[in-house]
């Protein structure tokens, strides 16, 4: 099953007429970082908790950062809906593309998977500059997060967003989701 899609300029004049509700379903931390304002969030790890008879009057589109998300849950999706109900073509990327504004909050930590990619990009550039400079030895680190890569895509059990979700930076105030 697929959701029939809107554009960002026809989204955006329905919600300026109050005829279609928004539906984020990213998670909190990337709807703390950027969003369209007036977006309800509601992210897919706890889809099946949330009420959506509020806005029964309201055709609901569904909306991530790129549209990818929202295709690949769409049965999901419209199951949780009971009524008319669409995909934001390209999503969250598509809406700033066509010119429209976001909410953005630049003090809010960068999305957990942006992080784990920088971190293990990171510690393989350290691991090879230093096998190069220092001692080839150094190579096993740069081996040991592409272990880690490896076992998180095969297993879902990522170490380095475990340890990176306890960091500073991370511990900011929650977004509470609202049922």
């Amino acid at each position: 099953m697929t959701l029939k899609t809107i554009d960002p300029l026809t989204l955006k004049r329905r919600l300026d007429e109050g005829s279609i509700a928004l539906i984020d379903i990213r998670e909190p931390d990337e709807y703390a970082r950027e969003h369209i304002a007036g977006a309800r969030l509601v992210p897919l790890s706890s889809l099946e908790q949330h009420d959506f008879a509020r806005q029964r009057d309201a055709a609901l589109v569904f909306q991530c950062k790129t549209g990818n998300r929202t295709a690949a849950n769409a049965t999901r999706l419209q199951a949780v809906s009971c009524r008319e109900s669409f995909a934001l073509a390209g999503g969250l990327d598509a809406w700033k593309a066509a010119g429209l504004a976001t909410q953005v909050d630049r003090t809010a930590p960068i999305d957990l998977p942006r992080q784990v990619q920088i971190g293990a990009g990171l510690l393989v550039l350290v691991g090879v500059v230093l096998s190069l400079v220092l001692s080839p030895w150094f190579i096993v680190l740069s081996a040991f997060v592409g272990a880690g890569l490896v076992t998180a895509g095969v297993t879902g059990f990522c170490g380095m967003a475990r340890v990176l979700t306890v960091m500073p930076w991370n511990r900011r105030q929650k977004i509470t989701v609202k049922a």
